[in-house]
């Protein structure tokens, strides 16, 4: 069964196209990997999923609901983990949970063993009522993942979940995203520049080059196609991304990538 299904969804920003005639599906409880350098179009089609950005044409349908005509049931199907820090440092990581809880309209009978149940899923229930500020950047990161799923979404999208981590966070937060999968049956949609994450986590990964998907497959499936012995997904990511893309982005995504980084430190 589907969750995520596009129909010539398509981008453009004046004469240029972010993206252009994309046709995926993405299934119910799988993790799915959307990879692509800077300016493959990966976080223009969020967008579009997420509602936060209208397609100039074509059509998807996100845990059954039309983006253009349904988006206030997208949204409540969804939950979405921005790269930037949403966590507020002022705030204890109870509080940070309440003000989620009351957004999302959790009845008050059960808000309560909702946040704890989040924060314990998250190994995050003895530090509750400590300042987020006090937090290591993977706890923050567990954190943000608590809060976007308080309202149990059928889909979360997380992007760039482990940036700036170390790589003992890093697999703690890998694990949790297997064991929401698990417990909770949740579909998840990531974006990721780490190829070692990706063909941990995902059943299946799209690559988009020039807003269009150049290839979608399991990781095998993806390592074996470029007909090298021992492929790695960095050698596939060349491959179908191209040796000679300007991959590195511009300043201004230098800039704030190395930002985020330095703050979930």
């Amino acid at each position: 069964m589907t969750i995520i299904e596009t129909h010539d969804l398509t981008r453009r920003f004046g004469t240029f196209t972010a993206v252009d005639t994309l046709n995926i599906t993405v299934n119910e409880g799988e993790i799915f990997g959307l990879l692509g350098p800077n300016g493959a179009g990966k976080s223009t089609s969020i967008k579009m999923f997420t509602t936060l950005l209208p397609p100039t044409s074509g059509e998807a349908l996100v845990a059954g609901y039309s983006i253009t005509r349904q988006s206030a049931a997208v949204r409540r199907a969804i939950g979405y983990v921005p790269q930037l820090l949403s966590a507020d440092g002022t705030l204890t990581g109870y509080e940070n949970l309440l003000i989620f809880a009351k957004l999302y309209d959790i009845p008050s009978r059960g808000r309560e063993a909702r946040i704890q149940d989040a924060l314990d899923f998250m190994g995050l229930g003895e530090v509750a009522n400590q300042s987020v500020r006090t937090y290591s950047g993977g706890m923050i990161r567990r954190l943000e993942i608590a809060q976007s799923m308080l309202h149990r979404p059928r889909l979360l999208f997380l992007d760039e979940p482990t940036v700036g981590l170390d790589p003992s966070a890093r697999r703690a937060v890998w694990e949790n995203v297997r064991e929401m999968c698990r417990e909770y049956q949740m579909t998840i949609l990531l974006t990721t520049h780490l190829m070692e994450e990706a063909d941990s986590l995902c059943s299946r990964i799209a690559i988009m080059h020039l807003g269009q998907v150049a290839v979608l497959g399991t990781p095998d499936e993806l390592k074996q196609s470029i007909g090298r012995e021992n492929a790695t997904m960095d050698d596939v990511f060349i491959h179908y991304a191209g040796t000679g893309l300007e991959s590195g982005g511009t300043y201004r995504d230098a800039s704030r990538a190395r930002r985020v980084a330095n703050r979930v430190r």
